[in-house]
């Protein structure tokens, strides 16, 4: 059940005021999803990239959060920006708000969820609050792709670790990239829960990125290839970034 509350992702689409550091106002905001980790929110005002924002976001009259977070990823969506945040600095009283907000405004989603069915409520608009128009080819772009706050993204360059049953540098090559996650594309099926030690070449001229990281799943993907997944030991923030400046 813990573990539920942890990471779920509740799909809200939810109309909320929030207030940047500095800012004289509250803003107009959409919170597309959100769990005690992170979330997904849509504003008009545009964010500086590869950095910590500290702001007060009003999810409800009784449920107000003071948390700093980092812009993980943006999309610009019609007239607004959509962005991923994973919360750097949040008190242990935010995210019982977060749950409890979630049980009190969406009691039927959470019932669903648990029970390992989703269901994505209707926007609720209020007066004097934006929508998001999303339609044609943003619409399809944002069923499509991955919603989480560690949003995975294409990528194309080699990677190494270390076998330690066979004694020998391997190399692979990475096929897409979150800030807790990779997908490395190799010859041999990788073994789950395997401790991976990985160093990144990333194209940029700079250092190799080393990471640390743990095999989730591995599957065969053609003939002379196969797939696996890590789950990285922490979030690297700054690495992402570095990957995202250099191949998206």
């Amino acid at each position: 059940m813990e573990e539920l509350r942890r990471f779920t992702r509740w799909q809200i689409n939810r109309q909320a005021k929030i207030k940047l550091e500095g800012a004289a106002a509250h803003a107009d905001c959409i919170i597309k999803d959100i769990n005690l980790k992170g979330l997904q929110i849509a504003l008009r005002m545009k964010l500086p990239r590869d950095s910590f924002t500290k702001f007060v976001l009003v999810l409800s009259a009784d449920h107000v959060l003071d948390v700093e977070a980092w812009v993980v990823w943006h999309r610009p969506l019609a007239e607004t920006n959509v962005y991923g945040f994973y919360f750097s600095k949040i008190l242990d009283a935010d995210k019982e708000k977060i749950y409890r907000f979630l049980r009190s405004d969406y009691p039927g989603q959470v019932n669903q969820q648990w029970r390992g069915k989703t269901t994505a409520p209707e926007p609720i608009e209020r007066p004097g609050a934006y929508k998001l128009r999303e339609g044609g080819a943003d619409m399809e772009k944002a069923k499509t792709e991955d919603r989480r706050v560690f949003a995975r993204f294409p990528v194309d360059f080699p990677a190494r670790f270390f076998d330690a049953d066979k004694a020998q540098e391997v190399r692979a090559k990475v096929c897409d990239i979150s800030a807790k996650g990779i997908c490395l594309s190799l010859g041999d099926k990788l073994e789950p829960k395997t401790s991976l030690e990985i160093w990144l070449d990333i194209p940029d001229k700079c250092e190799p990125l080393y990471t640390r990281g743990e095999v989730i799943w591995s599957k065969i993907s053609g003939k002379s290839e196969c797939r696996s997944g890590i789950s990285l030991e922490k979030a690297d923030l700054m690495g992402l970034a570095r990957v995202l400046r250099c191949c998206i």
